[in-house]
């Protein structure tokens, strides 16, 4: 199986502070991987890099075949790789119908299988809120709503930053649930989370990050039984 985004021993500073040492990761078409670790371990950097938010300052980013390392923001968008950060960044003023028309377009290979009536059956309680304006959704709705909306973009990969950061339990398992369905339809899926049994039914394979290095990779059935690691890295 290809890999569609990859890193080669990729660094990152903010300012002069380094963050990310040496960073390798393997996304393959189709697949729905994890980036496990605590807080404050690298993870919401390491989603800002592969975005193109922070700069590489060595190494290498892959994706989709070409090398996208100096490339800015907007390119990566257009190649087809899709981000959603983990402060969900709606457009309050606008219902959530405007929301996802805002951000609909074509995939990088013409692709256009994300269209409003999709979204709508995938996400049937945004579909009961389509005409209210997304500043006055609960956490957990805004979250849904972003994630629908990087899909009308009919992107390649999505990355997805802490989707279940701090919302109830029971939105929580709606979000699981579209993400296992979208693993299912053959989506390619970057998810970081420090909520591991979140990820543990979603993902397939997991990488753990540490103090901004990967320490670990394994298949989730793997890492499910692996208490040495879990409790090393990811214990709270």
């Amino acid at each position: 199986m290809t890999d569609l985004l990859w890193t080669d021993k990729v660094s990152t500073f903010y300012g002069a502070s380094q963050i990310l040492y040496d960073i390798d990761l393997a996304l393959q078409e189709n697949r729905t991987v994890a980036l496990l670790g605590r807080n404050g371990a690298g993870k919401s950097t390491t989603m800002k890099m592969l975005a193109g938010l922070l700069p590489a300052r060595s190494g290498r980013i892959f994706f989709a075949g070409r090398d996208i390392t100096s490339a800015p923001p907007h390119a990566r968008a257009q190649l087809g790789l899709a981000y959603v950060p983990e402060d969900r960044q709606v457009f309050p003023e606008h219902s959530v119908e405007d929301n996802l028309l805002i951000a609909a377009k074509r995939g990088p290979d013409g692709r256009q299988e994300w269209i409003l009536a999709r979204i709508w059956d995938t996400f049937p309680l945004l579909a009961n809120l389509r005409s209210r304006q997304a500043g006055r959704l609960s956490g957990g709705e805004q979250q849904l709503l972003v994630i629908a909306r990087a899909l009308m973009g009919n992107p390649l990969v999505l990355l997805l930053d802490e989707p279940s950061e701090g919302l109830a339990p029971i939105v929580v398992a709606v979000i699981g649930k579209v993400l296992r369905e979208l693993g299912a339809r053959g989506a390619t899926i970057l998810l970081a989370e420090q909520n591991m049994h979140f990820c543990l039914r979603i993902a397939e394979q997991a990488f753990v990050i540490d103090k901004g290095k990967v320490v670990h990779r394994q298949d989730t059935a793997g890492l499910a039984a692996n208490e040495d690691i879990r409790r090393r890295y990811l214990a709270m």
